[in-house]
């Protein structure tokens, strides 16, 4: 008898944390790497998330609580959400859980079956498929290009959609791309969706706080109310709140679907960290008035890496809107040869070159659905965005055609 599930063959280790972990394990060896390669920034938890997380281990909240969360923390959701996006649900409406990625996991595994498809826009984040894939499902990808800001459009998503198409997953701010849809975008896929009953939405809003711009942050569901039912709406407190440790992700929509996805996390976790989500409660009471600073941080980050990278010949990258990723477009580096001779003949190898000659950790695009890329976090301290760029620019001018 086999030991191990045929499934787990086709499921491959994350990418992101594979290249992270060597970056660590090379950093705690002396090597002077400058880590790239994470979704995690560097500013320290918002201190209203730590005291209160701080008073709730003195006062021994440290036991089991609700299974998707408490109605304290619900509460705070379901104001957050009132103030933040316009949009209003009941408390039966919210679940919580150990991260975006438990949550968006809970309402795969309780809607997906064998001739489901879900539509993923690429570039993607690299667990979007495999979440699909463990589930059941089938991942669709609809080509999302530079030249569309890496926004999903009304015409890709129509030549994607069929009859078996369950969900439709939308990431804005984008991991790994920094695209932000406008209300327009949203508005125009939209107009597509309600041609099709049959298909429903899931927004990943993780990113919504760090955007560089002008330009409002919307979900669709705030865009069109209409499709309220039909849209699962995922955030999370890892990324605007820099807590990405005390796994607090949560989401809202149709009451039923809450109710099977809570079902789910009692029989495998059960509720998340109960020192979180007291942090999470009272961060989220409060207007996030502290990412306006690490927006402008994170600006001056951004531009920094984006100039350098435009810089190198063969190389071309669009100027991110949010998150904190650079995602540069290295296809003129592509076969290119290193000082020891040997052809850097796709990113893995590229990306390769540029730790063992640069000391920078970056991760290869094909891990998001983007082959001819590499995604660069700026979520580092500004000086090492400054030194990792320059140490770039020397490694990639010593590769000869």
């Amino acid at each position: 008898m086999q030991f191990l599930s045929n499934n787990m063959e086709n499921i491959p280790p994350s990418k992101t944390m594979a290249i992270t972990d060597k970056a660590r394990k090379l950093i705690a060896s002396g090597e002077d790497v400058i880590d790239l390669s994470s979704g995690e920034h560097d500013f320290d938890t918002v201190s209203t998330a730590s005291e209160a997380g701080l008073k709730a281990i003195q006062a021994g909240v440290t036991k089991y609580t609700t299974g998707d969360g408490p109605a304290e923390l619900k509460q705070a959701i379901q104001e957050k959400f009132a103030r933040d996006n316009s949009l209003h649900y009941e408390l039966n409406q919210i679940s919580v859980g150990a991260g975006a990625k438990q949550v968006m996991y809970n309402a795969l595994a309780a809607t997906l079956n064998p001739s489901d498809e879900v539509i993923i826009p690429t570039p993607y984040w690299v667990s979007y498929p495999v979440m699909v894939s463990m589930c059941g499902g089938t991942p669709v990808f609809a080509d999302c290009f530079a030249e569309n800001n890496f926004v999903l459009t009304a015409e890709e998503l129509t030549k994607r959609v069929t009859p078996n198409t369950k969900w439709l997953i939308l990431n804005y701010p984008n991991n790994p791309s920094g695209a932000l849809a406008s209300q327009a975008d949203l508005e125009n896929l939209a107009q597509v969706l309600r041609q099709h009953p049959n298909v429903n939405i899931i927004t990943d809003d993780i990113y919504e706080l760090l955007i560089f711009s002008d330009t409002k942050f919307c979900t669709l569901a705030e865009v069109a109310p209409d499709l309220y039912d039909r849209i699962l709406t995922v955030n999370g407190m890892s990324k605007g709140y820099a807590m990405t440790g005390w796994r607090i992700g949560y989401a809202a929509g149709r009451a039923d679907l809450i109710k099977v996805m809570s079902k789910i996390q009692s029989q495998i976790t059960a509720n998340p960290s109960s020192i979180g989500q007291a942090a999470a409660a009272q961060a989220l009471k409060a207007k996030p008035d502290h990412a306006k600073t690490w927006c402008d941080t994170f600006r001056k980050r951004r531009d920094i890496i984006v100039s350098a990278m435009n810089e190198i010949e063969g190389v071309s990258c669009e100027t991110p809107i949010g998150a904190f990723y650079a995602f540069p477009n290295v296809s003129g580096l592509i076969g290119r040869k290193t000082p020891n001779g040997l052809k850097t003949s796709n990113t893995d190898e590229l990306a390769e070159y540029w730790l063992d000659a640069a000391k920078v950790a970056v991760v290869p695009g094909l891990a998001f659905g983007a082959p001819q890329n590499l995604r660069m976090s700026y979520a580092v301290k500004t000086e090492n965005v400054q030194e990792a760029a320059a140490r770039l620019k020397i490694a990639c001018e010593k590769l000869s055609a």
